[in-house]
């Protein structure tokens, strides 16, 4: 009987930290994910008070599963206390050393990581390109502010990083014999990044892929399709490509009328009515026009009209013009022939 008693009370205490614990990992989610959608918004205040918040919830889950399984706190406590003063006694100048130098690798982390991405997020006619090179530096200082920090605090505690720095040296060495696929792609990434080939939120195609660019990196390039299908490429395999975002797009429709209609009206009335439409896209860049007859086809004199647009804006143009196109053929009569076949059969 108590052995049945003792088992249903270890159960149900695992039960509750196992509820306890889960409780906290969810709340640290939607916290994480509250503060990130809010991040350039919340005032500081609110942020700090959900850190200590969250803070004194883990104090207050911790303390309770240790009530629940009757830990003796109070003597561990006690325990740890004495242990405590006397590593603070011996290390109070090292504990302070190395924390300043956290704080202060933090705080550089935290300042460059914001005025990066303002910068670039602001306005102007290089924001692509700032928004390139700020996420690239925002990586480099990362890395180099984390070795660095390491480095000091080991040498604070009285590690020689001087053998460190030379196995560091000897290690870049063989890593760069045995992987020189991973240096070619990092080489070509600050070739792609400062020879500006191309920058984030450009469209390109590479290897028959077609897409915005979201993310440059010092190894790799993602690119994002329509269909929201992401492309991850080294960039040592950037070597052919094809940059839309580096000029004015081009709008192209073509269209058949039959032979019998007048070809000189036709591009009259279009020359009339389709600069009416840059009203209604301002993705317009100049008024369309009619090139003239492109081809004689079987069943249609082909024409061919033109429209520059804004980078890589001409898709939703060209549907408009092709629109507006039929409507006017329809409305002056003209006819759009389609593919017919004639026979001629002899007595």
């Amino acid at each position: 009987m108590y052995n049945h008693l003792f088992f249903a009370s270890t159960t149900t205490n695992i039960f509750l930290t196992i509820i306890t614990i889960v409780g906290l990992i969810v709340l640290y989610v939607l916290e994480n994910l509250w503060i990130k959608k809010r991040e350039d918004t919340l005032p500081r205040g609110i942020i700090i008070s959900s850190y200590i918040l969250s803070f004194l919830l883990l104090l207050g889950a911790g303390g309770f599963i240790l009530f629940i399984w009757s830990f003796d706190l109070e003597t561990y406590l006690n325990s740890t206390w004495i242990d405590l003063v006397t590593v603070l006694n011996a290390s109070i100048g090292r504990i302070i050393s190395s924390a300043i130098i956290i704080f202060v690798a933090m705080l550089i982390l935290r300042i460059s990581k914001i005025t990066l991405k303002r910068i670039g997020q602001k306005q102007g006619p290089n924001q692509r390109r700032k928004k390139t090179v700020s996420r690239v530096i925002r990586s480099m200082i990362k890395y180099t502010v984390g070795v660095v920090s390491i480095l000091a605090v080991l040498s604070i505690w009285g590690v020689n990083v001087g053998p460190a720095l030379a196995g560091l040296g000897i290690l870049g060495l063989v890593i760069g014999l045995g992987a020189q696929k991973f240096i070619n792609d990092l080489i070509a990434g600050f070739f792609i990044i400062f020879e500006h080939h191309f920058d984030v939120g450009d469209k390109i195609e590479v290897k028959g892929f077609k897409g915005e660019v979201i993310d440059i990196g010092l190894k790799t390039t993602k690119v994002k399709n329509w269909k929201n299908e992401v492309l991850i490429l080294a960039n040592g395999e950037l070597n052919s490509l094809v940059n839309f975002s580096k000029d004015l797009s081009m709008a192209s429709v073509d269209f058949g009328i039959a032979y019998k209609e007048d070809m000189q009206k036709t591009i009259q009335l279009l020359n009339e009515e389709l600069p009416k439409l840059r009203k209604l896209y301002p993705e317009m860049v100049e008024d369309p026009q009619v090139l003239g007859v492109t081809n004689l086809n079987s069943s249609s004199v082909d024409m061919r009209v033109i429209c520059k647009t804004l980078n890589e804006q001409h898709y939703a143009v060209e549907r408009a013009l092709r629109k507006r196109i039929k409507e006017v053929l329809d409305e002056n009569n003209i006819e759009i022939p389609f593919p017919q076949v004639v026979v001629h059969q002899t007595k």
